[in-house]
C-alpha cells in the first residue's frame, strides 16, 4: 500500500430501528492488487473489482469458517468472472480475460456490460459446514453487475436490496478508487420508508465520484439511509490465496500416473500457475518422479 493511501476496510451496520440492514466497503488497494497480479485492461478491472466489493460485503454476512464463491458467466469478451470470499475480511478473484477491453459506453464511461455480457447467469455458491453447500443462480439482466446483484439477492435470497459498486481507473490503468454498499430490506419497513430509500439513491452520486471526494464506507451508508445508522462492526479487507505447494503437489498427483508420465516424457517439468493469484509453481524432472511414485496405488493389506 502506498504511502498515504487508505486501508481497505468494510463497515457493517443497521438503520431505522433495526429495518435495515447495512452493509459498505473500501477495496482500492484490493481491486489495484489483482490489477497488477492479472494485467487486467480497464473493463476488465471494472467488472473485476465491482465483483470483489459485493463477494467481500457478501463475506460479511457470513459466520465462522464459511465462505462463499461468485461466478459470473456472460456471453462477453471477458468470459467468467470469479471472486472468493469469507467471514474473516480475505478476499480474492480473477477474469478468464484480462485483457479484453470494450472501450466506452455513450455516457463515456467504461463498458462494463458490454465486457461482462447481457446474457448468462450469476451464480453464488455458499460453503455454510452443512453437507452440501448453498447453491443460488440468476439469469444477468444488465451486466452493469450492481443490478444483477440486487435482482440476486431479491429473487435467489428474498431479500429487497440495494446495491450500489464502482471502480474508477486512472490513465495509466491503475485503480483510484473502488468500493460499494449494500442496503437490505428486513420486515417492518413501510411504503413511505421504502420510498424515501428509493429517492435517497436515486439522487445518490456514483460511488467512485464520493470515494474520490474523500468520502468514507460509513459516509456513504449515510448517503443512503441518513444519519440514523448503527454502526456495529468494521473490518480490515485483504487478499489472501489459499494456494500453497502442497496443495498443487495434490492436484498434480490426483492427475495419475499416467499424466504425470506423459508430463515428464514430454516436457520434463511442469508449471501450474494458479487462477487467481497468478503464481506460478514449478517441478522438475525429480520432483514429477517423486509425485508419480506417491501417484501409483497403495497394494490392499
Amino acid at each position: 500500500m502506498e504511502q498515504g493511501q487508505l486501508n481497505d476496510i468494510l463497515v457493517r451496520g443497521t438503520a431505522w430501528d433495526g429495518k435495515i440492514r447495512v452493509f459498505a466497503c473500501r477495496t482500492t488497494n484490493l481491486v489495484e492488487e489483482l490489477r497488477r497480479r492479472h494485467d487486467t485492461f480497464p473493463t476488465a478491472t471494472a467488472a473485476l473489482g465491482r465483483t470483489l466489493s459485493v463477494g467481500a460485503m457478501m463475506g460479511a454476512m457470513l459466520k465462522g469458517k464459511e465462505k462463499l464463491t461468485i461466478q459470473v458467466k456472460g456471453d462477453g469478451p471477458i468470459g467468467q468472472v470469479v471472486v472468493d470470499a469469507n467471514a474473516d475480511g480475505e478476499v480474492r478473484g480473477y477474469v478468464e480475460n484480462p485483457q479484453a477491453h470494450h472501450g466506452s459506453n455513450e455516457h463515456g464511461k467504461l463498458d462494463v456490460a458490454g465486457a461482462v455480457g447481457t446474457s448468462g447467469y450469476v451464480h453464488i455458491t455458499k460453503d455454510l459446514g452443512l453437507k452440501e453447500p448453498y447453491r443460488g443462480s440468476v439469469p444477468i439482466i444488465s451486466g452493469e453487475l450492481a443490478e444483477d446483484f440486487t435482482y440476486y439477492f431479491a429473487v435467489s435470497e428474498q431479500t429487497p436490496s440495494a446495491v450500489g459498486v464502482g471502480v474508477l481507473v486512472d490513465t495509466d490503468n491503475s485503480v483510484l478508487h473502488a468500493g460499494g454498499y449494500i442496503v437490505q430490506l428486513l420486515p417492518g419497513l413501510s411504503d413511505a420508508e421504502i420510498t424515501r430509500l428509493e429517492q435517497a439513491i436515486g439522487v445518490m452520486p456514483p460511488v467512485t465520484t464520493l470515494l474520490s471526494q474523500g468520502e468514507t464506507p460509513e459516509g456513504l451508508l449515510k448517503r443512503v439511509v441518513g444519519e440514523d445508522v448503527v454502526i456495529h462492526s468494521t473490518m480490515d479487507l485483504a487478499f489472501k490465496c489459499q494456494c500453497t505447494a502442497e496443495r498443487v503437489e495434490q492436484t498434480l498427483i490426483s492427475l495419475g500416473q499416467q499424466e504425470i508420465q506423459s508430463i515428464i516424457d514430454e516436457d520434463g517439468q511442469a508449471e501450474v500457475v494458479c487462477h487467481f493469484c497468478n503464481e506460478a509453481f514449478t517441478f522438475g524432472q525429480a520432483q514429477l518422479e517423486q509425485l508419480l511414485e506417491q501417484a501409483k496405488p497403495k497394494p490392499v493389506q
